[in-house]
């Protein structure tokens, strides 16, 4: 049996062999440098794109913890704004609270005064009238003289006058 090589050398062969060289040498230079170009810009894009992301995402953080700061911040300050405007209100509402505890201890003091100086008009007036009820009573005394039923009239005379002077 006879064993027949699968490929011959042929001239064939041969300028396929060469026509596939000049082909990928051809191709390497016209096809595979601006293709390996695109890609290596692409990559460097990409690249860029990707760091250009981070520094953006980083940036965003970094915002995102100083409004966090400014935010708690101002949450602070209103919080002390409104204890200050709460001692202020108490202070207030304790200095109004003393003005009318003072008020009303001076009007409770005139209108003691008052009731003291109506009170010491009334006394006076009531001693004038019990002195000229006096008098008024000496001088019907002194008037006639008195026997026992003289007296028990005049008594029911001067009760009846005082009645109606009331």
């Amino acid at each position: 049996m006879d064993v027949k090589p699968v490929v011959t050398l042929t001239y064939e062969l041969v300028f396929q062999i060469i026509n596939t060289i000049i082909l990928f040498i051809v191709l390497k230079k016209i096809l595979f440098k601006p293709v390996l170009n695109i890609i290596d810009s692409r990559e460097k894009a990409i690249k860029e794109d990707i760091a250009t992301g981070e520094n953006a995402k980083n940036e965003g953080l970094n915002l995102k913890a100083e409004y966090e700061e400014k935010i708690l911040l101002a949450k602070n300050e209103g919080q002390e704004i409104i204890k200050q405007a709460t001692l202020r209100a108490e202070q207030k509402s304790n200095e109004i609270v003393s003005t009318a505890k003072e008020e009303a201890n001076s009007i409770k003091d005139r209108a003691n005064k008052d009731i003291a100086q109506e009170k010491e008009k009334v006394m006076n007036e009531l001693k004038n009238d019990i002195s000229n009820i006096a008098i008024l009573a000496a001088s019907k005394v002194i008037e006639e003289d008195i026997d026992q039923a003289k007296h028990e009239e005049m008594i029911n005379k001067f009760i009846e006058e005082v009645g109606e002077a009331k």
